[in-house]
């Protein structure tokens, strides 16, 4: 008898059902999102913690909170990355994505805003709300005008004129800045908060790589952006006086507005953070100008439920391992109690059954 053909054949079906389960294995251990570039080089770390230590990929793309959440909407991505909560329409449309289940804001990042400027000879700025408001719409110039130089006597300020950067695309961390403007300097910033940029004048750029890139390149200029870009682009950070003397952005400032912050809804699985009450926060030593970022999941209702499966393991895992190392790249780790009621909400996100 031969048996030569007979073996080749198992050999054969053996490699196949190896490439097949490998197949499967790539598939329902790879989760997918897109959004918040203020988050990116975090999810980029989290990506390496993942990779290093488990068998899930973590593919993320930056391309703005508004693009992030029409793709999660759409079914193209599992998770959204949003710097600000959904609004009513699309939070409909996330229900209908999530087969009539509702989506969940799950804050797993958080990071300050800067105020970083280009101002050659000028190291120790000072601004306020609202100047900073001023600026934004135009209304204050010269790097020497009054307003500022009230707040920072002594410092040589030049005649330079102001050039303001913000977003060109639609970004939730221009919603978050002029929401801090509105809630922090009411009477000098008149308009309502927005994905869009709603002040007069100044230079556009795209994405948070593009402000941080601009100024980085342009003698006068100020912009609002995540610190990562900032200390990634060598530039000027300006301390805020919020209200109880000016406030130098570092790690503890940061992380002492963050221990305070409250939820929305306190009880809900849905963590939305009140951000008003955040921004409008004159706490002596603290610095509220912080983005609590969201990874938007179906809290219920992915067709496959291997989906929520993999989201919770990589979430449990970015939770208890991936906030070491958050610091050095410009984001604030989570306090453990922050950490305790975000890890509630990943662990009851739910397959593909009913109502969660």
């Amino acid at each position: 008898m031969n048996r030569k053909p007979a073996l080749a054949a198992v050999s054969g079906l053996a490699a196949l059902a190896l490439v097949m389960t490998a197949c499967g294995s790539d598939e329902t251990k790879t989760i997918s999102g897109e959004g918040s570039t203020a988050q990116q080089k975090a999810i980029e770390h989290f990506s390496n913690l993942l990779a290093d230590n488990t068998d899930i990929v973590l593919d993320y793309t930056g391309s703005g909170s508004g693009d992030g959440i029409k793709k999660f909407n759409s079914g193209d991505v599992d998770f959204a990355g949003s710097d600000s909560a959904l609004k009513p329409d699309e939070a409909a449309a996330a229900k209908q994505r999530c087969n009539g289940n509702d989506a969940w804001h799950i804050p797993l990042v958080a990071g300050p805003v800067a105020i970083a400027y280009n101002l050659s000879g000028v190291e120790n700025l000072k601004l306020n709300p609202t100047v900073l408001a001023g600026i934004f719409d135009s209304r204050i110039t010269k790097w020497n005008a009054p307003e500022i130089a009230a707040l920072n006597p002594g410092v040589n300020l030049p005649s330079t004129n102001i050039v303001p950067v913000h977003r060109s695309d639609s970004s939730g961390t221009t919603d978050n800045f002029q929401r801090f403007l509105s809630a922090s300097a009411p009477q000098a910033w008149p308009y309502e908060h927005d994905k869009s940029f709603k002040g007069k004048g100044g230079s556009a750029a795209a994405k948070s790589t593009g402000v941080g890139d601009t100024v980085k390149k342009t003698p006068g200029s100020i912009t609002y952006v995540e610190w990562g870009f900032v200390t990634e682009n060598q530039l000027g950070t300006a301390a805020i006086d919020f209200g109880a003397g000016a406030v130098e952005l570092n790690a503890d400032s940061a992380g002492k507005a963050l221990d305070a912050v409250k939820f929305k809804t306190p009880g809900s699985k849905d963590l939305v953070v009140d951000i008003d009450a955040l921004f409008a926060s004159k706490t002596p030593g603290a610095y509220p100008l912080l983005l609590t970022t969201y990874e938007i999941v179906c809290s219920t209702g992915y067709s496959d439920e291997a989906t929520s499966t993999t989201l919770k393991e990589a979430f449990t895992k970015i939770l208890s391992d991936g906030q070491n190392g958050l610091a050095e790249i410009g984001y604030v780790p989570l306090p453990q109690g922050f950490k305790t009621t975000v890890q509630g909400t990943v662990d009851a996100l739910a397959g593909s059954g009913g109502n969660a």
